[in-house]
């Protein structure tokens, strides 16, 4: 299932050509008071500037703004209130560092179109791959920016109640197959795939999706792994949240070996080491890249 007949490594972000043929940190600003770790909600004027400050300098490529909690179970935000938080945070970003490529969190077009069009950003990342918003794709089209498609089954009030799969890596490869054909047909190239680590997915799903990465490069395009203190590691470890650092730091490692090309992150600074110790071992990229 080869969508695009060649890989897509690069991406025009705002003007900029990113290169994702070598791995790119993500750092995770969610302008929220619930999400799931603690240390990732940032509400005020200072606290955004102070984290997007220490992720630049700790060697963030991209600042990924949310304002709206997708963790499992969580309900909607209102629109106006979701497109508020993320306007402001990231305007507030761009003024202070004009240089900072941002992609904005959201499934809801009409907030990705304001932020982009009007606020700064560069980059959509979706995690309902349009499914939430029949109006997302035509937004891609139209305004010709880089696409996060993320693949997730149900919502997220929904998604981990009992999820369940024929074949995971199969069944997820066919979905975005299928959601990928229309962008192809309408031109859109600049997209980047994330299988969704713990979005409609039990523990085992998740290890197995990690384990068989690499499978997903057979689209074409590049990978994101978001896998940044998920319980998929806390649970395992029989840590919390909080002490989750140094299982993301292993499964990230894992990400990449596999092929990943973006690593979405709390923690930019031990994502950036674990990136330097990859690039140290696969001067080349991973080893299945040789082979494909």
């Amino acid at each position: 299932m080869q969508i695009f007949n060649q890989l897509h490594m690069n991406i025009n972000a705002g003007g900029r050509l990113i290169d994702l043929s070598r791995p790119k940190v993500m750092g995770i600003i969610n302008v929220t008071d619930d999400s799931f770790y603690a240390g990732s909600r940032h509400t005020g004027d200072e606290d955004i500037l102070m984290v997007a400050s220490k992720m630049l300098e700790d060697g963030a490529d991209i600042l990924d703004v949310g304002g709206c909690s997708t963790r499992p179970g969580s309900g909607e935000v209102p629109e106006p209130l979701e497109r508020e938080r993320v306007c402001w945070a990231t305007e507030l970003i761009k003024n202070r560092f004009p240089y900072a490529v941002i992609s904005v969190d959201t499934y809801r077009a009409s907030v990705a179109e304001a932020v982009v069009v009007h606020s700064g950003a560069s980059i959509i990342n979706d995690i309902s791959g349009g499914e939430m918003d029949a109006g997302m794709f035509p937004l891609v089209t139209r305004l010709n920016v880089p696409y996060i498609m993320m693949h997730m089954q149900g919502t997220p009030g929904t998604m981990q109640i009992d999820p369940m799969y024929d074949d995971v890596v199969a069944d997820i490869l066919a979905w975005f197959g299928k959601r990928l054909a229309p962008l192809k047909k309408a031109g859109v190239k600049d997209v980047i795939l994330d299988p969704g680590f713990g979005f409609g997915k039990t523990p085992e799903h998740n290890f197995e999706m990690l384990r068989r990465f690499s499978e997903f490069k057979i689209a074409g395009l590049p990978l994101l792994a978001g896998l940044s203190r998920k319980s998929m590691i806390w649970k395992t470890l029989g840590v919390t949240p909080d002490e989750a650092l140094n299982g993301t730091s292993a499964l990230n490692m894992a990400a990449l070996i596999n092929g990943a090309s973006i690593l979405r992150v709390h923690d930019v600074h031990e994502a950036r080491e674990v990136v330097t110790l990859f690039e140290k071992i696969y001067p080349a990229g991973p080893l299945f890249d040789h082979y494909s």
